[in-house]
């Protein structure tokens, strides 16, 4: 992430999981394809906002499936609970910020989180 940013007040830990379990999806849904590209990038949003976008290349998501994308146990794999989306939700949502996705162009899927600034923007880099 790009440490310029300003810092956001957020729990390390939390975050971190939201990025593992997007990264990870991301990795997976990429697995069957020759090759894939993933791209972690960060962003401010106005002055309200950091944002994170994890890009994939990977097959996209069904369209049955984008529309209950955050619901507890749904999934595209044939292993796992099909929570981890629930969970980053309620992670981002308890930090004040928002998650969503889109599909890219070309295929794959871009996860998209926000959080709030930190009121302290003297520190420039992300906590």
């Amino acid at each position: 992430l790009d440490p310029r940013m300003p810092s956001v007040m957020v729990d390390k830990v939390q975050i971190q999981q939201v990025l593992i379990n997007l990264i990870r999806n991301g990795l997976e849904a990429m697995q069957s394809m020759s090759t894939g590209l993933m791209r972690v990038h960060s962003e401010t949003v106005g002055t309200e906002f950091a944002q994170v976008t994890i890009s994939d290349t990977g097959p996209g998501l069904p369209r049955e499936v984008e529309e209950r994308l955050f619901q507890p146990f749904i999934t595209t794999k044939e292993h796992g609970m099909g929570i981890g989306l629930t969970i980053c939700q309620a992670i981002v949502e308890a930090h004040g910020g928002r998650i969503w996705f889109t599909p890219n162009p070309g295929g794959g899927v871009s996860f998209h989180f926000q959080v709030p600034l930190s009121v302290q923007l003297a520190d420039a880099h992300v906590e």
